[in-house]
């Protein structure tokens, strides 16, 4: 059965999730009790900072991907939910250090770990996170697995470089920005993907399809995330708007509007790019929402998503591979 992908819905809520989600629920069980477990340690410090960023919730996009993963290559159990859980600890370690770097007060509308408990115990923690992943995915006791996550976090890494050189650079390309996102983002959910056929013995085909998705997905759901940082509603996504723009991130909509402005309009957005802070807020939201640079990255991002849908062809017809299908449609239809 071919994969219908050539329509979004243009106003799918949170809940479309919910679905997905109880497609798996008890998968989802465990992978929660092994992510609470794994945050179990005897400094008290830890502890506390691991019950915080439990309590913050989240979509946690990334362990249901690689759940339904392996339920489509018809994995074992244990196997797939300790890959999401290991996958789900690299990306809790990025964030507590990115929002170090980015000195961010809030993240989902409530206090980041780095504002309540200091810088220098949440980048430690976030080391901590880091080191329990790496405890999890060695129990797997595949060369293969050891391979991709290494990989993929010195990828990642260099992610993190490459943004804080692009930082209050308003001649920051398209290309530099799209790598950085592969980097960031991508390169995690395409692990996710591979990673997930691997521990469940799918074949390569499977695995380099899956790997496939999950790097499309990251795309989608990162451009889509950049959008968000200009229209979406604060209290709904639990972000200000104009995040991006106060740290000096200049993301695609903005990267777009600035080629596609008048002089005395993109002389503005440079400055708010080179200063950063929202006191050109306005102006630039006005700016993108004129050049088009909202409607050409939310297209990008189906694009992203159409070719996410492809990458499913190959896989055999289950619930699992379609629920994986309206992963993807999720990713370019949220709101938050």
């Amino acid at each position: 059965m071919s994969i219908e992908y050539a329509t979004f819905e243009t106003h799918q809520p949170l809940s479309a999730l919910e679905p997905i989600r109880a497609l798996v629920r008890n998968e989802l069980s465990a992978v929660d009790e092994l992510i609470r477990s794994g945050f179990t340690s005897s400094v008290p410090l830890i502890r506390q900072i691991a019950q915080y960023i439990i309590g913050a919730g989240g979509k946690r996009l990334r362990p249901l991907m690689v759940v339904l993963a392996g339920r489509a290559c018809n994995g074992a159990h244990s196997d797939y939910t300790r890959a999401a859980a290991f996958i789900e600890f690299i990306h809790t370690a990025t964030l507590l250090h990115d929002d170090v770097v980015d000195m961010s007060a809030q993240r989902r509308g409530r206090d980041t770990a780095n504002e309540v408990y200091g810088n220098q115990a949440s980048v430690l923690v976030g080391d901590f996170v880091y080191s329990r992943a790496f405890q999890l995915m060695a129990a797997t006791r595949s060369q293969r697995v050891i391979e991709i996550m290494a990989d993929a976090t010195n990828v990642i890494a260099e992610g993190e470089v490459l943004q804080l050189m692009n930082a209050h650079d308003p001649d920051t390309t398209e290309e530099r920005y799209l790598e950085v996102i592969y980097r960031k983002t991508a390169r995690l959910f395409q692990a996710g993907g591979e990673v997930a056929a691997v521990v469940s013995a799918a074949d390569e085909s499977a695995q380099r399809a899956l790997a496939v998705y999950g790097r499309h997905l990251g795309t989608a759901y990162q451009l889509i995330d950049d959008v968000l940082d200009y229209q979406s509603d604060p209290a709904a996504r639990g972000k200000n708007l104009g995040d991006d723009l106060a740290e000096g991130k200049p993301t695609l909509p903005l990267i777009y509007a600035l080629r596609n402005c008048s002089p005395v309009r993109g002389a503005l957005m440079r400055e708010a790019v080179q200063s950063g802070g929202r006191q050109h807020l306005t102006e630039v939201m006005e700016t993108i929402e004129s050049a088009g640079g909202l409607e050409y990255t939310a297209a990008l991002a189906r694009a992203e998503a159409k070719r996410a849908l492809g990458a499913l062809e190959s896989l055999p017809h289950t619930r699992y591979r379609d629920a994986l299908a309206d992963l993807a449609r999720f990713a370019v239809t949220r709101k938050n």
